[in-house]
């Protein structure tokens, strides 16, 4: 059995004990088995030196019983790393940002506590999952629905703290946390504190106003160590209704500048209410065309006139827009048609095709024809599910995939002048780390989930070869540097680079920031026994030795 850093074994095993008082024997895990559960399969410090370790885990099932379980490590100074479902991938998953803490294991913690179906609004503990509550609204023929993340597997409140995103409304869950209203969090020494109109203990609105009196805190609870989150309240949507899917192709590769503004001006004032992706026939690795596919080089920039050259002899676009829209079909009929003169104005010999609308509910035979690879992402129309791992990840073309992946997630302004920028940057460090070229078509066209900035996101693989995954943490943190040098951050990190993320990124004023973080620690946690360094947030006992910002003289 492991012991966590800096207790006593006699410590340990008595708290140990003290824990199966409070949760049972049996939610309470030390051997080797059931502790290699929590280890993330993921990392790229896989079996080397430096690989975050779980010593013990415990799952709860309730607030009390967290509140039980904080008392006991700050008594024995055990760290303490709590997690939702531990499905975090290419982020660090179930493994602790400091090796050797036990995982408080919150999926026990699965009720679905309140649902309002004339708000709409839920309350839910962290082990509730986005399949969960999909399903909990179809079993009862409630009139709502969700926007959900792919794959739909984990939780709604780990994917808020973290501040994931999802595909569907722009407003509705695209950007999680921002839709949440109301949390009760568990404090490092116990104590329990409910946020917003929460903090009244009558209240009839903690899930309908998040702000209550005095000062909002419930951001300092997202991407941190501060508290555990037991419970969480959500603005989420009445059932879909309709949607409608259509493309904008424009002729030249300078297009993009309006393609992207008209974009800005129909999303920004909600009338394309969708996620919106941006793409090209001709920059992308899986081109039908193979004379297209060959004017992509393996290193090295584009060459823009024979990809131009080409295009014109076929007769197609360089980039394109597609626009999502979420409404009845008669309300996204107008909307779709006023893109369409709105585009036709902006932009010269622009052309458009609808590519399919949808009238909610489907039937079981839509639904079944639409789960298929080449159609519309089940994900999009506001259905969980696994698509994401017909990829590289384990499916029925690879059951038994040996490798994963982490990801670099800059995040770039939508404006063509920085995405363009973007891409000459990326593609010379591509080429400088002989990084393989099937990251750099992602990373020439971001992902724009959030409202106002693109991700470029790459995904670096990792496995099971040493000196492979090696050279992809250099990598990273190459890449990492190369953005912050170039004004861009991280949108999220995995845990077992956050210090040197927040290093690279939170400079400003001898990173007064990060120094203010450390103040809330030691007024909220002055132990350091919860997440120790996730973030870069480090106990004062540690800080010497793995915050990098104290060193500098």
């Amino acid at each position: 059995m492991a012991i966590p850093p800096g207790v006593s074994e006699s410590d340990f095993n008595q708290a140990l004990q003290e824990f199966e008082n409070i949760v049972g024997s049996e939610w309470v895990f030390t051997s080797p088995e059931a502790v290699a559960l929590y280890r993330d399969t993921y990392s790229p410090f896989y079996d080397d030196e430096g690989e975050r370790l779980t010593s013990a885990a415990i799952a709860p099932d309730s607030s009390e019983q967290v509140q039980a379980i904080m008392r006991v490590c700050n008594r024995y100074r055990i760290p303490i790393y709590p997690i939702s479902t531990g499905k975090n991938l290419g982020y660090g998953s179930a493994a602790p940002a400091y090796s050797g803490s036990m995982v408080l294991d919150l999926k026990r913690m699965d009720r679905i506590l309140e649902v309002d179906t004339r708000n709409h609004t839920v309350l839910v503990e962290p082990g509730v999952t986005f399949f969960q509550i999909y399903q909990h609204f179809r079993d009862n023929n409630l009139e709502l629905d969700l926007d959900i993340p792919d794959p739909a597997w984990g939780s709604l409140i780990g994917h808020a703290l973290d501040r994931g995103v999802a595909h569907t409304y722009t407003d509705f869950g695209r950007d999680r946390f921002s839709t949440g209203c109301g949390m009760e969090v568990v404090l490092a020494n116990g104590d329990l504190v409910r946020t917003g109109t929460g903090a009244l203990e009558t209240s009839t609105m903690w899930q309908h106003y998040r702000y209550g009196v005095g000062p909002y805190v419930d951001g300092i609870f997202s991407q941190s160590n501060f508290g555990v989150v037991t419970k969480m309240g959500f603005w989420i949507r009445p059932r879909h209704r309709g949607f409608r899917t259509g493309y904008v192709h424009v002729p030249n590769y300078e297009d993009l500048e309006a393609l992207i503004d008209v974009e800005c001006e129909l999303s920004n004032s909600g009338i394309n209410n969708g996620m919106t992706f941006f793409g090209s026939d001709v920059m992308s690795p899986f081109a039908q065309d193979p004379e297209i596919r060959a004017q992509l080089p393996s290193s090295g920039p584009l060459d823009l006139a024979a990809i131009d050259r080409l295009r014109q002899e076929r007769n197609t676009g360089f980039w394109w827009a597609k626009l999502d829209f979420n409404a009845p079909l008669k309300v996204s009929a107008a909307q779709w048609e006023h893109c369409q003169d709105v585009y036709s104005a902006a932009i010269p010999g622009c052309w458009f095709e609808e590519e399919i609308a949808l009238e909610f509910p489907l039937s079981e035979e839509e639904k079944a024809r639409l789960n298929t690879p080449g159609n519309p992402e089940m994900v999009h129309l506001g259905m969980p599910s696994l698509a994401r791992f017909r990829g590289g990840n384990r499916s029925p073309r690879n059951p038994d995939p040996d490798w994963g992946h982490l990801w670099f997630a800059p995040l770039i302004p939508k404006r063509a002048e920085d995405i363009f920028r973007a891409q000459r940057v990326f593609d010379q460090a591509y080429r400088e780390r002989g990084i393989d070229a099937g990251v750099t078509y992602f990373a020439r066209i971001p992902m724009f989930w959030h409202a106002r900035v693109g991700v470029f996101l790459a995904s670096l693989s990792v496995g099971r070869d040493i000196e492979a995954n090696r050279k992809s943490r250099e990598d990273f943190l190459y890449l990492v540097q190369v953005a912050a040098d170039n004004g861009w951050q991280e949108y999220r990190t995995p845990s077992f680079f956050q210090t040197e993320v927040m290093d690279m990124t939170c400079g400003f004023n001898d990173h007064a920031l990060m120094r203010f973080y450390e103040t809330l620690k030691d007024a909220v946690d002055p132990n350091g026994i919860l997440s120790a360094g996730r973030y870069g947030i480090w106990p004062e006992h540690l800080r010497e030795e793995k915050a990098p910002w104290h060193k500098r003289g």
